[in-house]
């Protein structure tokens, strides 16, 4: 079995935006975690599938991605999950947050699913340090980053799954919105 999971994967400009300052974390925080995957908004979690049936997976996949539209993906401000994690945040919008909710339902037809996700709300947000951050350097990071300006918008036109490599995450393949 391998760990999949599904997440809308931002422009380049931003991208890179996102690693620089996951990069700040790491080099002044030891905070290497956020390192191990592209920055991204999860839609679905972390899962198991075999990966000999991976075509199933994306034929599904596609299917689901043919009938969304893009979304409008807007990132304002930074947040956070304290003490551990530090995020740019994402706006909610209703787009975004049916999007993701029907993703999961799609998701559940092929027997995904995961519990802690069915008993909080979603909150999209892009992690730039968690996990490895420790409380005392969350406190002084997060005094730098809360009050800290971020202002992007990008239409999201694909859902990418994510295989992981042992190491690290991996785009494994995309899918296109309303193709």
């Amino acid at each position: 079995m391998s760990r999949f999971f599904l997440a809308l994967i931002p422009p380049q400009h931003i991208f890179d935006y996102a690693n620089q300052v996951k990069q700040y974390f790491a080099d002044h925080f030891n905070s290497r975690s956020a390192l191990k995957s592209p920055p991204h908004i999860t839609l679905q979690p972390p899962f198991e599938w075999d990966e000999t049936n991976v075509n199933l997976l994306e034929q599904h996949l596609i299917s689901f991605a043919s009938h969304q539209k893009p979304v409008s993906v807007t990132l304002k401000q930074y947040g956070a999950f304290a003490p551990h994690v530090i995020y740019i945040n994402v706006v909610k919008t209703s787009e975004l947050l049916a999007l993701q909710a029907d993703l999961i339902i799609h998701m559940e037809n092929l027997g995904i699913c995961d519990p802690t996700a069915k008993t909080r709300p979603f909150t999209p947000h892009m992690t730039v340090a968690f996990r490895d951050l420790t409380k005392p350097n969350f406190k002084i990071a997060w005094q730098q980053f809360e009050n800290r300006q971020v202002d992007f918008e990008f239409i999201a036109d694909n859902i990418s799954l994510l295989l992981h490599d042992g190491k690290r995450w991996n785009v494994s393949s995309q899918f296109y919105i309303g193709l």
